[in-house]
């Protein structure tokens, strides 16, 4: 079986090399490099205690494939982002800041999964029997066919998912389990790296899908090596402000489906609840609004999200620079936003303070919310009140023009179901949609950010 050996292996990449070098070489980083004992190759075989397999070649033309059957978690915005539903087999890794939710959405997810199909195994390496118990009982979880075990050790955990054979097993998490072949400590690059490649490959073999919970860094990337995401099927992320209550479940990979869907949920004293109106929450109820309030809409994936931006412009007293503050949107899209808007309308706002926020705790990220920040902004310089339920979308550019975004028909479709019967969108757009013998009548569309400040601001 032969001896186990010394190696360092790179916690950025998990690129392994034979002695301790100051920078890897395979991803550049430095100071990276830790040592590791690696185990002989057979122990993996021992500790799966898989029987080898043959298999031959075959021509890809003669392969038969049987469409495999998704299961519904019960949760419908889980459900979502996974393309569906669970699928046998599945490796799935969700990550997320400590407190964000994730153990709660499982323990919710496998109360529903449980009761639908039969036996699910939670397994956490963080908290205890009891106080699982306490959670569940708050969220109102208590399916017979729930199984709880707290271990660490990988070879246990193994032997448990083989003999209960569940239909879903929950890791909580893989930084806290630890295989005994190992000397290095729960979570190191080594020990996340193998527990993760056995338990997908006891996933793939026993057809059982297991979800995998993962800690993040400090930069919001999960804890471990880069390629602990190749290993697996579906790459999750739930994200969201601690301190508000709205939570974000964010598809990164997924080989069984989109990539460009995500789920919402608000946090409440029982647990995670399913967002069905998105624009209630972040754009409000419509009415009138007061000057500065402006509704426009953003693509998460493929899900339109109406979402309120608020602007305040005041004048600067004191000495220095005005104040450039900004929540939800990136600072550097604020500055070229004001830049235009002070060369291209010829209004002062170098001496002003400006104030822009997105409501609701979402980041307004694509271009095309460029045309709402800058109407907001012309609605509280001007004192002037935008018409109610109206929205605007577009990106601006440098010269002033208002550029064609993509997705323009599914968001005014939105918009139309939520009430927002009237708005101004990009000339592109519209001119796209006439092509392809789509009229909405009643939208405005703008070439530049003259047009737009002539129709909202100057009629």
């Amino acid at each position: 079986m032969g001896k186990p050996k010394t190696v360092f292996c790179c916690t950025a990449c998990g690129h392994v090399h034979p002695k301790w070098f100051g920078r890897c070489s395979q991803c550049g980083e430095w100071n990276t490099l830790v040592e590791e004992i690696q185990p002989p190759a057979g122990v993996r075989e021992e500790v799966l205690r898989a029987t080898p397999g043959s298999s031959r070649a075959e021509p890809l033309s003669g392969i038969q494939v049987s469409e495999s059957e998704r299961y519904a978690t019960g949760i419908a915005e889980m459900d979502r982002v996974l393309g569906g539903g669970l699928l046998p087999g599945a490796a799935i890794l969700l990550g997320g800041e400590p407190g964000i939710g994730k153990s709660t959405l499982l323990l919710q997810a496998a109360d529903q999964i449980a009761a639908r199909y039969g036996r699910v195994l939670y397994i956490s390496g963080e908290e205890s029997p009891a106080q699982i118990k306490l959670r569940a009982q708050r969220l109102g979880s208590q399916s017979p066919e729930l199984f709880v075990k707290a271990d660490t050790q990988l070879e246990s955990i193994i032997a448990e998912i083989r003999s209960l054979q569940p239909f879903l097993a929950i890791v909580d998490s893989i930084q806290t389990t630890a295989w005994s072949e190992l000397t290095s400590a729960p979570g190191s690059v080594g020990q996340v790296r193998d527990c993760t490649a056995l338990l997908v490959r006891l996933a793939k073999e026993t057809a059982t899908p297991i979800v995998l919970v993962g800690h993040v860094t400090k930069d919001g990337n999960i804890a471990g090596p880069r390629m602990l995401e190749h290993l697996v099927d579906v790459v999750l992320y739930f994200e969201g402000d601690p301190h508000r209550h709205y939570r974000i479940l964010r598809g990164i990979k997924n080989r069984f489906g989109s990539t460009y869907e995500i789920g919402l949920f608000e946090m409440s004293e029982k647990g995670l609840r399913e967002v069905p109106n998105p624009a209630a929450v972040f754009a409000g109820t419509g009415g009138s609004r007061p000057p500065g309030s402006v509704v426009t809409v953003m693509l998460e994936g493929n899900r339109p999200l109406l979402l309120e931006v608020q602007a305040l412009v005041a004048p600067f007293h004191g000495y220095g620079f005005p104040r450039r503050t900004v929540t939800g949107i990136d600072a550097n899209r604020l500055a070229m936003i004001l830049a235009v808007l002070e060369k291209r309308l010829n209004i002062p706002l170098g001496s002003r303070d400006v104030f822009v926020n997105v409501t609701g705790g979402i980041t307004l990220s694509e271009p095309a919310g460029d045309l709402g920040i800058a109407a907001a902004i012309l609605s509280s310089y001007f004192d002037i009140s935008l018409p109610s339920q109206y929205i605007l979308f577009g990106e601006i550019g440098l010269s002033g023009e208002v550029r064609a975004v993509h997705g323009a028909e599914p968001r005014i479709r939105e918009a139309r179901q939520l009430g927002y019967n009237a708005g101004m969108i990009p000339a592109g757009n519209a001119r796209d949609l006439r092509r392809q013998g789509i009229h909405f009548e009643g939208w405005a569309q703008a070439g530049a950010v003259e047009e737009m400040k002539a129709a909202l601001f100057e009629s």
